[in-house]
């Protein structure tokens, strides 16, 4: 049995199951895009899509990330054939929905409207700004219309 950032753990396989809080780092974030894209994959898979925008990624790097994420809770993994295949543990949309939670409970004091006023003001351009009003607008009409 080891003890692993306070939590007790046994064996490999649950060693971080107990936490699926783990925030993905950036080269996580970007793998489990592709595994987004791609669905379940073996690593081979998984290496040959990220390589085409990252052609000096080695497999052995991806093979290691995919193992670490999989320590982290971040992937799921069939060993049930010989090419192991992981899936990310979260959809897509329910871990941004984590991560976009923990963003405005730390940088903005749980407040979702600054967070939105601070992305209209610094990180939208006219076209995205102009979208956004018209969805806004669509939105406000169904709620009328109910």
């Amino acid at each position: 049995q080891t003890v692993l950032d306070g939590v007790a753990c046994v064996g490999k396989s649950s060693a971080r199951a107990d936490m699926p809080d783990r925030k993905p780092t950036a080269a996580e974030l970007e793998l489990l895009r592709s595994l987004w894209q791609l669905g379940p994959a073996t690593v081979k898979d998984v290496h040959a899509a990220m390589q085409a925008d990252r052609p000096s990624l080695t497999y052995a790097n991806v093979l290691r990330l995919m193992q670490v994420m999989h320590g982290k809770g971040l992937l799921t993994r069939d060993e049930s054939q010989r090419s192991h295949v992981y899936a990310p543990a979260q959809a897509q949309d329910a871990l941004q929905t984590n991560l976009l939670t923990d963003l405005i409970q730390k940088a903005f004091a749980g407040s979702g409207k600054h967070l939105v006023l601070a992305a209209l003001d610094a990180h939208v351009t006219d076209a995205e700004r102009e979208e956004i009003r018209r969805l806004l607008d669509a939105s406000a009409r169904e709620s009328t219309d109910e």
